[in-house]
């Protein structure tokens, strides 16, 4: 008689933020709506905020990391823990991908890069230059992470319309929906194997 062999326990990923922690109530969501087989077992934050509190009410292991981690210490931390992935969710200082994570840090951006995006380029900043740009169109993107601000291979992108009267919030409103279906889609496309599917449009 054969027997079926156990499922695959779901991937460990680390969550690593600077701020409100939205994006990672959006992936707590997605896990427990069961489009995202993960398990979220550590929070590094790069400073006390809302998001680490979140994650702390949560249950999940939370650090304050401050600065720029070297990529020795960050390997370190995230192998002491069985971490497969890990995953920027508003995570504003640059990160030093360590070598046993080369392809397997993820980042979402709120433009379509390679538009809009680089050193300085976050948050309300990015909405307001595709708004002075003229642009009438943005969107996100989800992109594996190296060494380059907003630069890895994409694995997703999702688009919306810029809008007559738009300023900085309201289409950072928009851009957050279309955030919240392409993260967790993105991300289960590589969980399960997938691979960065296409470069950004240009």
């Amino acid at each position: 008689m054969t027997t079926t062999p156990p499922p695959a326990a779901p991937p460990r990923i680390a969550v690593m933020l600077s701020g409100s922690g939205r994006t990672l109530d959006n992936l707590v969501v997605a896990i427990r709506e069961e489009r995202l087989r993960a398990s979220i077992v550590l929070v590094i934050a790069s400073r006390e905020c809302l998001g680490a509190t979140k994650a702390r009410a949560a249950g999940i292991e939370t650090l304050i990391m401050p600065g720029v981690i070297e990529a020795g210490v960050l390997e370190r931390t995230l192998v002491e823990r069985r971490i497969d992935w890990v995953v920027l969710a508003g995570y504003l200082k640059f990160i030093h991908v360590p070598g046993a994570f080369t392809g397997r840090v993820v980042n979402i951006h709120p433009s379509l890069l390679p538009a809009f995006g680089g050193p300085g380029m976050y948050g309300d900043r990015v909405h307001a230059a595709v708004i002075s740009a003229g642009a009438k169109e943005s969107g996100c993107t989800v992109h594996l992470v190296d060494e380059v601000y907003d630069h890895g291979q994409v694995v997703l992108q999702r688009s919306c319309p810029v809008l007559p009267g738009d300023d900085a919030r309201t289409l950072a409103a928009r851009v957050f929906v279309e955030e919240c279906i392409a993260y967790p889609a993105a991300l289960q496309h590589l969980f399960a194997g997938g691979v960065a599917s296409r470069p950004a449009h240009h």
